[in-house]
């Protein structure tokens, strides 16, 4: 192969890399015929870049990477949100410093079950036991910053919605399937509902 060729035919290993495959898979795939290969005088297997690219761009992504993805994207629109000044929440306007650390933390711990609960193979429910305890949580700090139920809810629903607007987005960036995308949402509002509804119930405790 010239120099030309070195540069747009990849290694076994490279290529698998950029697929975010184990060699082994990519070495099935090319042995099987379901992958384009050319063989070197030398026996090494090479892929032309191009075909490997085209596969990574119309790969689904695994549970794991799906849920990595999300996480990231929820983040990055919950803090775009809440540093816009302008759209700022109105239940957010009168919490103090401290108040606002509170709320941090637990909106971490939400992520966090949620997390577990998408990648969870089966519903589990010792997850939404401790997303009933975050929405428990909830409504103390809410109660404790005087806020209205409703206030409360609204608090919830704002990072309920950040986390189906992230959700909402993945299909077309990460070429996820349809019944992917559907199990994500579902997941999400399977955890969001037992929040809500546990911030209710304290509310009702009170």
């Amino acid at each position: 192969m010239n120099d030309q060729d070195g540069a747009s035919h990849l290694s076994l290993s490279a290529a698998s890399r950029m697929l975010g495959v184990h060699s082994t898979t990519l070495r099935r795939w090319a042995d099987s015929g379901a992958m384009p290969v050319y063989i070197t005088p030398g026996g090494h297997r090479r892929f032309a870049r191009a075909d490997i690219e085209a596969l990574a761009a119309r790969r689904p992504l695994d549970k794991q990477a799906i849920s990595s993805t999300w996480a990231s994207k929820a983040l990055a629109v919950t803090r775009g949100e809440l540093d816009d000044a302008h759209g700022r929440p109105d239940w957010m306007s009168g919490l103090t410093e401290d108040d606002r650390a509170a709320w941090r933390r637990i909106g971490q711990q939400l992520m966090g079950v949620v997390l577990r609960y998408i990648n969870s193979p089966q519903e589990d429910e010792g997850l939404l036991a401790e997303a009933r305890l975050i929405g428990t949580d909830y409504a103390r700090q809410a109660l404790r910053a005087s806020m209205p139920l409703t206030a409360a809810l609204e608090a919830a629903l704002f990072f309920r919605d950040s986390l189906v607007e992230a959700a909402m987005d993945m299909p077309e960036e990460a070429h996820l399937r349809p019944e992917a995308s559907a199990r994500l949402l579902r997941r999400i509002s399977r955890v969001a509902n037992e929040v809500h509804l546990a911030v209710a119930a304290g509310y009702q405790m009170d």
